[in-house]
């Protein structure tokens, strides 16, 4: 059985129980959005840890993506990330490895991961027959499938599948004129899958073979957003739109076939777009959870695109976004370190964080209350505490030599807060 199936008779399962602790939640609220389709706990049978929902009424997650490519394949560099990562409080990690050992990098990121897992099978599949000396487009649907039911036995929670780029969208692209093309790799490599061989996708046309591997491990899907816009130029045109139908539609079988479904989302968005662009994919994908890297509401902050990504992503989680892909200062430029790794975690814990203020998630206002509170009593430890970054905070507050328990070095004596009380004393009235 599946979390979806065990929701829809009414069973509570372990993973539910998890996902309603973590949110303060009674254990049936997660069971009715599991089994409405509006929340997912993405959970493969073969796997321990302590599971998280991703839907309606709770915290906004985060996902970090780390991962090899063919120029720069390092294990143990990737398993860093890793722990930087959780360490951050990534909700989510995906492994988006093309280079070096695949199996060996995933099954390490798995068995070592206390958090879901999520992978990108075309990637490997593809990745595979190159190293065979063969070319993408000669990948055959036999391999795609068996590379995505491999992964699912090894473990992994959740799959990206471009199921939306079909031969009728491929079509459609081609009037839309973009200025950026495809920016999606898994997206890229369907459409030329699709032209090569002047046949349809197989991960449309046998979409019910998917969801038979998926409803076999509980392997959540990801609905890819191949179509996605790489530029705020782009956005919102025919193509991608098309592709949100479809995705739609596709979200309606897999549910009705027990298998768990979230919708991925762009992508470039100019900002006043952005809220608009939630509201549509729910009411298109029937509220299935929202799954969106950024968006980026700019195309120029290229080395710091993780601001771009928090500023966009606080106002996506706002509308009603529900896991946000986070965006690293190595966004366009090349692979993250460790370091990028961190910062883009954070810039999008923030992000969620904002959005869950917005979404009036009581725990988010009590977390923020008690920063006050701490603040106006000067509660060092209690405003680390509730910091996004702890870490950072503690290493702010501690530079220049200031061990006043009352003051920073921003003010000192001058304090405004201390200057208040002096002002407002009782002895002063």
């Amino acid at each position: 059985m599946t979390q979806l199936e065990d929701a829809g008779n009414n069973r509570i399962t372990e993973a539910m129980e998890q996902a309603a602790a973590h949110e303060g939640l009674d254990p049936e609220t997660i069971r009715a959005g599991v089994a409405a389709g509006e929340i997912v706990i993405p959970k493969n049978i073969g796997r321990s840890f302590d599971a998280r929902g991703i839907g309606k009424g709770l915290l906004t997650k985060v996902n970090a993506n780390i991962g090899t490519s063919p120029s720069h394949a390092n294990m143990d560099e990737e398993l860093e990330k890793l722990d930087a990562s959780v360490a951050a409080g990534a909700d989510a990690v995906m492994d988006l490895s093309t280079g070096g050992d695949l199996d060996g990098i995933m099954k390490a990121v798995i068995d070592r991961s206390p958090v879901m897992i999520g992978t990108v099978p075309i990637y490997k599949a593809v990745s595979r027959v190159l190293t065979e000396g063969r070319q993408c487009a000669e990948v055959t649907e036999d391999e795609i499938f068996d590379e995505i039911e491999h992964q699912a036995k090894i473990g992994v929670d959740f799959i990206t599948v471009h199921c939306g780029i079909t031969r009728a969208s491929v079509a459609v692209l081609r009037e839309c004129h973009r200025l950026m093309g495809m920016v999606s790799r898994g997206g890229s490599l369907m459409a030329e899958w699709i032209v090569r061989n002047k046949a349809e996708n197989p991960l449309y046309e046998r979409y019910d073979r998917l969801l038979e591997i998926a409803r076999a491990y509980d392997v959540t899907l990801s609905l890819g957003d191949g179509l996605r816009p790489g530029t705020i130029f782009d956005a919102h045109d025919r193509a991608q739109m098309m592709e949100m139908i479809i995705l739609g539609e596709l979200a309606q079988r897999a549910r009705a076939a027990g298998v768990q479904v979230m919708i991925e989302g762009p992508g470039h968005v100019p900002l006043s777009r952005i809220a608009a662009d939630m509201i549509l994919q729910k009411r298109i994908c029937g509220g299935a959870p929202y799954y969106v890297l950024g968006p980026l509401p700019t195309d120029i902050a290229a080395g710091h695109d993780h601001i771009a990504g928090a500023i966009g992503g606080a106002i996506a989680a706002a509308a009603g976004a529900d896991f946000l892909c986070y965006v690293t200062p190595a966004e366009h430029l090349g692979l993250p370190t460790v370091a990028d790794v961190h910062d883009g975690v954070i810039a999008s814990k923030i992000a969620a964080h904002i959005g869950d203020l917005e979404k009036k998630i009581a725990s988010a206002w009590d977390r923020d209350r008690t920063m006050t509170t701490a603040r106006a009593a000067f509660d060092w430890e209690t405003m680390f505490a509730m910091s996004v970054d702890p870490q950072k905070a503690r290493m702010v507050k501690g530079r220049g030599g200031n061990d006043k328990p009352d003051v920073c070095t921003m003010c000192g004596d001058f304090c405004a807060l201390k200057t208040h009380a002096r002002a407002f004393d009782n002895n002063n009235k």
